[in-house]
């Protein structure tokens, strides 16, 4: 039995093995620091909209997955409250961009775990049961128990949903991509903070056959959940 999520370049999974045994949903950094005022993004000037419209296709996305139990796995990204894992380029550069990394805020100090700004947004809180994953950098597999954690499950396909699309979402997606994953993106479930970099990250998943997988929409994916298997 065979289920595809229709996507482009190629329908997903390449092998139609779309199924909560082989199949694990990556919701990354949905947090108040990337989307609520008084967080990270906002205080470095950029434009919360485009990134909180990700937040009700998310939902729609995470209430499906949860009703034909397929595994969901949260991230987090977080420095430890002693910073002692930032390197000092790393809190350059965030100075740099306007928030620096560990600076208090409206919403506690900045991507720092145990913060305010550290939890995800309300609207797609982990349920019980669902992984949460405190990463210390760009890539979700980086410092965490992910891989261990999909290979005790046999995960082979990873959907992946969240922000940024052109920082954490793609290093994920490569890290993934090298392991042999096949990846699924949900173009309306993620968004940039600079448009122009959003519509690049998606370009260069698509090209060259997929080289890093495939993109569909939040409605697509929910369907082919939903829609029986084909012999």
């Amino acid at each position: 039995m065979k289920r595809f999520a229709s996507a482009r370049p190629y329908n997903f999974p390449y092998d139609g093995s779309l199924s909560p045994d082989s199949t694990a949903l990556l919701c990354i950094d949905m947090q108040r620091d990337f989307l609520d005022e008084g967080g990270y993004v906002h205080t470095m000037g950029y434009d919360l909209a485009p990134l909180r419209r990700t937040i009700a296709p998310s939902k729609t996305v995470l209430d499906a997955a949860r009703q034909y139990n397929y595994l969901i796995i949260h991230t987090r990204g977080g420095r430890r409250r002693d910073m002692s894992e930032v390197a000092p380029v790393k809190r350059f550069r965030s100075e740099l961009g306007g928030a620096e990394f560990g600076a208090e805020g409206p919403l506690g100090r900045f991507l720092v775990r145990g913060e305010a700004g550290h939890e995800i947004v309300a609207e797609l809180s982990p349920l019980p049961g669902e992984p949460v994953l405190d990463k210390p950098s760009s890539s979700a597999f980086y410092g965490t128990e992910l891989e261990l954690i999909l290979s005790s499950r046999r995960i082979r396909n990873l959907v992946l949903l969240g922000l940024t699309t052109d920082v954490c979402v793609h290093s994920s997606l490569r890290s993934a991509i090298d392991r042999g994953f096949d990846c699924l993106l949900l173009e309306d479930c993620t968004a940039a903070t600079v448009h122009s970099n959003y519509l690049a990250a998606i370009s260069t998943i698509t090209t060259e056959g997929g080289y890093f997988g495939a993109v569909t929409t939040s409605e697509a994916f929910t369907r082919a959940v939903r829609e029986p298997a084909s012999p």
